[in-house]
């Protein structure tokens, strides 16, 4: 079945419309696809893999270019945009990047400011890093090299080098990958607490519902569901879309709901793509 989001009075920022991706060799990736992003969203984009999340993030940032639809940015055709000003609204922390493992870590958070300088750094550039670094937590690490980080630490300084681009809208390629549990919470309230229009593919479930206000679930290229997180995420899109269960359950010691994903360890006919 198709699920229908919840229309709203637009406000957006950040506008797709009928968003197809075909490949060299004609597979179709993303099959018509419309949706957008307010100022303050934290639109999660889940599915199964080879949904075309990846491709959708990309396509809205403007980093792959569609075969058909528009991508609009605050109400700019992004395709016109040159790619200096693109940089200087949108930043993009992908789960593929991999840093020069000999730059220390403040130098590689300064990469940040190039959309914005025309000539060497001057004392406000300086100022812009230094809070890219202290929103998150790195100060202690700006003459680390990169390959000497952990995981969170590296993903913390991705985001940091994002910041200090001073982007309106950030966007994230599974930001949370190669983390352990707490540190997956810990990345995500941090960027949650940005106060920034955020647009995150998310793998794992269980994260979505503390962290989105809004959701896209994708399915074989196609949207079929978006909108607000508590009426979009509900047991029959999660049944139909991953076959799994969404439970909701008080929480023994707080006063509050658990979403809860019933995940069997059990192989079945079909269970991998």
């Amino acid at each position: 079945p198709a699920y229908r989001g919840t229309r709203r009075m637009s406000r957006s920022i950040l506008s797709g419309q009928g968003l197809v991706y075909e490949t060299r060799s004609g597979d179709r990736l993303l099959d018509h696809v419309s949706l957008d992003a307010e100022p303050g969203d934290r639109l999660a984009i889940i599915g199964p893999n080879g949904a075309g999340k990846t491709t959708l993030l990309r396509l809205l940032a403007g980093t792959l270019q569609p075969t058909a639809g528009t991508v609009h940015l605050f109400g700019a055709s992004l395709a016109a945009m040159r790619p200096v000003e693109r940089a200087r609204l949108v930043a993009m922390v992908g789960q593929t990047d991999q840093p020069d493992r000999r730059i220390c870590v403040r130098d590689y958070v300064a990469l940040g400011r190039i959309p914005h300088m025309a000539r060497r750094p001057g004392a406000a550039d300086a100022a812009i890093i230094l809070n890219a670094l202290e929103r998150t937590e790195l100060q202690s690490l700006t003459g680390r090299e990169m390959g000497s980080l952990s995981g969170g630490e590296r993903q913390r300084a991705q985001i940091a080098r994002a910041l200090a681009q001073e982007p309106r809208i950030l966007f994230l390629d599974e930001p949370t990958n190669h983390l352990d549990p707490r540190a997956r919470g810990a990345l995500l309230a941090l960027v949650a607490d940005l106060g920034l229009t955020i647009v995150a593919v998310l793998h794992d479930l269980h994260l979505v519902p503390g962290f989105a206000t809004r959701i896209a679930v994708l399915r074989q290229g196609a949207l079929v569901a978006c909108g607000p997180a508590e009426e979009t995420l509900d047991r029959h899109v999660v049944r139909d879309v991953f076959g799994i269960d969404l439970l909701r359950v008080p929480h023994p010691h707080e006063d509050r709901q658990l979403t809860v994903f019933d995940i069997p360890l059990t192989r079945s006919t079909g269970a991998f793509p």
